[in-house]
């Protein structure tokens, strides 16, 4: 079932006599639990027209880099198939999204979207819907509860929105019926614009990407990797997330943010999935995967400075404003940063696990961006540094979940502390509570090997090469 609340109308136009439904991908770039897919699949059949789904591959998109680009062609490779499957054509164009989808559209009956909330999204499906010339709906599928039905406000902390999301998860936990398209579209031929999308290394090779952030091979894009690390989770670390899951030696996360991310896999999916039982190790999960990441999504979507230092809350800003002439400890630059040169071996092995593998430890993100606060010389600078290296280096970066943990390192969405300095009353972490809750000498030796192993890959891919050129 498409609950009505998932669905609304971005113009007043017309449904058009015209051959085609197209299905713009963007946000949920899969065909499991997708209710835009099954949506644009019910009005492709109601109005006996054929299905296109469309993707706009570009280079160009904010902040994208080799490392991203390479996860998300690697899901969308498994999205043609399984589009293949069901008889539907997949069309990708090496182009800014609304140009291909506005080209294609003059053969459109109907537009469908599904929904994002970042800037760049909502601009974007804001052209389309003024310039196409048919009907365009956008459907929600990448929350458990739409927004709007949670909250029509952004909300103070976790601790009010649950009460919201509580009230209404159970009617939108509705199982997603796959549908079957009655007028296949995959024997459409290719158009002019179209690029070949058979190999991923072959699609990198067409876009002007530049090496300056190294691929990565720790995490494969696509549904079925995304599945094989939910498997594992609910087989080996479920039973005991609650308590080992911030343990940064450990691997007790379920490894999907680069998934949801990317809209590879559905929240709704995996809520629907988790198995009854397991007590406060189910809550706790619960609430990190539907409550602590709507409430994300709820803050970039009412908070318009969500990507800024003026995003940050009240007290938090006032207290850091009043501290900002502190001495701070270590005035690091954004270059010793970057390269994890600190005087700190626990915050170096945190940035060195996220240039290497693309992800961070969930409790290393929240230690690691207050020492950012704590080493640079404006609260300002430190933001746009933790915001660049975030975005720059996770798969899940450029995200609702990063934005907010930024934002939360400087007090968004969390109360005042004990006052010290630099801080002034925003919370503050140090390296005595780590080592006091954690094994961090086992963390430091894990990042080291593997960084070592990245660092043998590469030299081993290297010597590949010169081998099949020579």
């Amino acid at each position: 079932m498409i609950q009505n609340e998932r669905i609304k109308a971005l113009n007043e136009k017309e449904i058009q006599d015209k051959p085609y439904v197209i299905y713009w991908m963007q946000s949920s770039q899969r065909t499991t639990t997708n209710h835009a897919l099954e949506f644009a699949l019910d009005y492709a059949n109601s109005l006996k027209k054929t299905l296109i789904v469309y993707f706009g591959l570009t280079e160009e998109f904010p902040e994208a880099n080799k490392r991203h680009m390479r996860f998300m062609v690697e899901g969308l490779l498994e999205v043609k198939e399984n589009l293949k499957k069901r008889g539907i054509r997949f069309m990708v164009m090496n182009c800014s999204p609304e140009t291909g989808l506005l080209k294609l559209s003059k053969e459109a009956a109907l537009i469908v979207v599904d929904r994002g909330y970042l800037r760049i999204e909502k601009f974007l499906r804001s052209i389309v819907a003024k310039e196409a010339a048919c009907k365009v709906f956008q459907v929600e599928s990448n929350v458990l509860v739409p927004v709007e039905v949670t909250s029509m406000k952004e909300e103070y902390s976790a601790a009010t929105i649950r009460r919201k999301i509580e009230k209404r998860m159970e009617e939108f936990a509705l199982p997603l019926t796959e549908r079957i398209l009655s007028f296949p579209s995959i024997h459409l031929e290719k158009q002019a614009d179209e690029i070949v999308f058979e190999d991923a290394q072959q699609i990198l090779q067409q876009l002007k990407l530049t090496d300056e952030v190294s691929e990565i091979h720790s995490f494969v894009g696509g549904a079925k990797k995304a599945n094989e690390h939910f498997e594992d989770f609910l087989q080996n670390k479920f039973k005991d997330y609650a308590t080992y899951r911030n343990e940064p030696s450990l691997d007790f996360t379920s490894n999907l943010s680069p998934y949801l991310h990317f809209g590879q896999i559905s929240p709704l999916e995996i809520y629907l999935r988790l198995p009854e039982g397991f007590g406060e190790n189910r809550r706790v999960f619960i609430d990190e995967l539907i409550v602590r990441r709507e409430l994300a999504i709820n803050f970039v979507e009412y908070n318009e400075h969500y990507d800024s230092y003026e995003a940050i809350s009240s007290f938090a800003k006032a207290t850091l404003e009043k501290h900002r002439e502190d001495p701070r400890p270590w005035n690091y630059t954004l270059e010793q940063l970057e390269k994890g040169l600190t005087h700190d071996p626990y915050w170096n092995a945190a940035e060195m696990e996220m240039l290497t593998s693309g992800k961070m430890n969930g409790y290393m993100r929240m230690y690691w961006g207050k020492k950012i606060i704590e080493w640079t010389e404006t609260p300002e600078r430190a933001y746009e540094i933790a915001l660049y290296l975030n975005n720059k280096y996770n798969i899940d970066g450029r995200d609702p979940n990063g934005f907010a943990g930024v934002a939360w390192c400087f007090g968004k969405h969390d109360r005042p502390w004990k006052e010290r300095e630099v801080f002034g009353t925003v919370r503050y972490m140090n390296d005595k509570g780590l080592k006091r809750k954690f094994d961090m000498e086992a963390y430091v030796n894990k990042v080291k090997l593997l960084v070592s192993e990245e660092e043998y890959n590469k030299k081993k891919s290297n010597i590949l090469k010169i081998s099949s050129e020579e």
